[in-house]
């Protein structure tokens, strides 16, 4: 039997065969198959904000980190490894308190709720995860009315804000108050756009002559930062708290972390306990986070300059386009020729390439986003990758 044969008869060969044949087959056979699987841990992922462990590759980091140190683990949020990472998003916050929440939704409704206090208004993008994806909480739960602003668009501005504010002032007849204004960025429906800083400084100036307070959805602040040649003390310092990610980009399975005055983070336990939220232990998410968090201003600078030497390179491939987006953060459009196969082009980069890449969506735009899963390869490689994957996919 030849070799070429023999590698097919174990393809289509049950596991119980493999006994029967096993004489039969030179043990380098196995030993370069097994060189031939694809490791997520080495896949370059495109479609991303950060990197998204499978178990193996999550429970072999932990390993890694707690041999470097021991993880520390908490109680019901307090403590621990939990403990560092709340002192660290104090620091990077520049806020007096910190505090642990199981979800960013819960996060960003109990802090909206909280500096409304007893005012019924808030005013939102139309396109945030707080007006769009977190089940009409505000309005179910918490008795408060969210009032949306610049539909479709990533930001609204100090004028559309001022006017919505008066519109309804002068428009109703029992007036409920103005209680939070609060701001996403970057903001996912709208490709990741940032919300212009210039623009978030003179609304939080009005906000505070006006006495209405600010809440931060800054669930990927990290790449607005990055991608705006900003920091997270100098977003946070805009507003009254601040709500950051903890699996957007740094690793851990879940959990969200508020930033704000002692005071009010005081009044958050309880909330949190009420409203279902304590979990026994969150080590795991502290860890991993932690880890991620020691370096990730340094990454993502590493990633911007990869990606611009990257994306010059892609000029090389004919019949792909990368285009940035306006106030754009990590992620950018790519158009395909009509005489490329996106479906050919995707499964080949993922299937022989370990490149995960993507297909078109409703504008027939491939949405790519770049994160740390990048600097896994040289972009000469990711290049050449695309050159075989476009020419297969062509055929």
């Amino acid at each position: 039997m030849s070799a070429y044969k023999r590698r097919d008869f174990l393809k289509l060969s049950s596991l119980s065969a493999l006994p029967l044949i096993a004489s039969a087959v030179p043990l380098n056979a196995f030993a370069s198959a097994k060189q031939q699987v694809s490791k997520d841990s080495e896949a370059v992922y495109f479609i991303n904000d950060g990197i998204f462990y499978r178990p193996e590759d999550f429970i072999n980091k932990l390993q890694e980190i707690n041999a470097a140190k021991p993880i520390e683990r908490d109680s019901y949020a307090e403590g621990g490894d939990i403990e560092k990472l709340l002192n660290k998003f104090k620091e990077m916050t520049g806020k007096e308190a910190a505090i642990f929440m199981p979800s960013g939704t819960l996060a960003n409704q109990l802090a909206i709720s909280y500096l409304c206090g007893g005012n019924t208004k808030a005013f939102v993008q139309e396109t945030s995860h707080v007006y769009r994806d977190e089940g009409d909480a505000a309005q179910t739960l918490f008795n408060k009315r969210l009032i949306p602003l610049a539909q479709g668009k990533a930001h609204f501005t100090l004028e559309e804000l001022k006017q919505s504010v008066t519109y309804h002032e002068v428009g109703e007849v029992f007036v409920g108050g103005v209680g939070a204004i609060s701001i996403e960025t970057p903001v996912r429906r709208c490709d990741n756009q940032a919300f212009p800083l210039e623009e978030i400084k003179k609304i939080s100036a009005y906000c505070k002559e006006k006495g209405f307070k600010m809440h931060l959805d800054g669930a990927r602040l990290h790449m607005a930062t990055a991608f705006t040649n900003s920091t997270v003390k100098e977003y946070s310092s805009y507003f009254d708290t601040v709500y950051m990610c903890l699996y957007k980009y740094l690793g851990a399975p879940g959990g969200a972390i508020l930033c704000g005055d002692k005071a009010l983070i005081d009044q958050m336990h309880h909330l949190v306990k009420i409203h279902g939220g304590s979990v026994f232990t969150n080590w795991p998410s502290a860890a991993i986070a932690l880890h991620h968090l020691k370096d990730i201003d340094e990454v993502m600078e590493k990633i911007k300059t990869k990606t611009k030497d990257l994306f010059s390179l892609f000029t090389q491939l004919k019949g792909i386009k990368v285009s940035e987006v306006e106030n754009g953060t990590n992620q950018f459009n790519v158009s395909i020729d009509k005489g490329i196969d996106p479906g050919k082009l995707n499964t080949r980069l993922r299937g022989e390439h370990n490149i995960v890449f993507g297909m078109p969506r409703e504008d027939g735009f491939v949405k790519i986003k770049v994160n740390p899963t990048l600097l896994r390869r040289e972009n000469k490689l990711i290049i050449e990758a695309f050159k075989e994957a476009i020419t297969f996919a062509k055929s």
